[in-house]
């Protein structure tokens, strides 16, 4: 299976001004590769022979967690389309500061879903904070897999809130967490990661990293992390498959590496079947 561990879309409603209110916050000439709609991801999914590919919403504020998980029911319900239902995952969104949090990442389980996002910038919080290991407590608990932004954020400015040695702390306090730490362990702080990250028993997706790591480095960090740790992500629609996929290929990992990157770890993370 080929699995991309890490995109966002929208509800077609809103999809034109959340892409646009993004783009506003971002350095000048970042630009979304697409419009950001559901169908259109599914659509990309077909066409580069993806299988699957979790659907990563975030709630900017605990009110947003109904709307959210409103959506993606309808989304899996087939509301979106036969291909959208068969290939995306939703992942919901509880925030951190939501004072019902522990009921809503119950709710989250109970209702079927397969895990949670997390972004520390956009939601305002430290990843290692005694609230955030009660609120991952409360995820493991009930048996979710957690995606977190990691690392700095293109849009803010560089603060020390989810960078290596947090995660490092997290999965420390936390070794059965399913946590996955995005953009190659985090991003644009490579050097950390492979100080304190690569190596150890920690999922790591690789999306939105080529174009800031040449592609030898990329391949050690890839060759030096445990193979059933490696996950593929490409952070649509900041990203296109049509350019990701032929420079992991070029990267010439072995094939039972590529195979457990590509998919054969996020099915078994996700529970999926050919």
């Amino acid at each position: 299976m080929k699995v991309d561990f890490h995109t966002h879309a929208f509800a077609d409603a809103i999809a034109a001004k959340a892409i646009a209110t993004l783009e506003a916050e971002l350095p000048a000439g970042v630009k979304a590769h697409f419009d950001g709609r559901v169908g259109t991801l599914a659509a990309e999914l077909v066409r580069n022979g993806i299988d699957a590919a979790v659907l990563c919403s975030i709630a900017t504020k605990p009110s947003q967690f109904e709307p959210i998980m409103k959506w993606s029911s309808e989304l899996r319900a087939g509301a979106h389309g036969a291909e959208a239902a068969r290939r995306i995952v939703p992942f919901l969104s509880v925030h951190p500061a939501d004072p019902d949090a522990h009921r809503r990442i119950a709710q989250t389980a109970a209702a079927g879903f397969a895990g949670l996002k997390l972004h520390p910038y956009y939601q305002k919080f430290v990843l290692d904070a005694p609230e955030t290991l009660d609120y991952l407590r409360c995820a493991r608990d009930h048996n979710l897999i957690v995606i977190s932004h990691t690392g700095f954020d293109i849009a803010y400015p560089r603060e020390r809130i989810a960078d290596p040695v947090r995660i490092a702390r997290v999965v420390e306090a936390l070794p059965d967490l399913k946590f996955v730490a995005t953009h190659l362990g985090a991003w644009e702080d490579w050097g950390e990661v492979e100080r304190h990250l690569i190596g150890r028993p920690i999922y790591i997706e690789m999306s939105y990293a080529f174009d800031y790591l040449d592609d030898a480095r990329m391949r050690a960090m890839l060759m030096r992390h445990p193979a059933d740790r490696l996950l593929f992500g490409t952070d649509w629609p900041w990203s296109r498959h049509a350019d990701v996929l032929p420079r992991l290929e070029a990267l010439k990992l072995d094939a039972p590496r590529q195979a457990a990157l590509m998919g054969d770890n996020a099915a078994r993370l996700l529970g999926l079947q050919p």
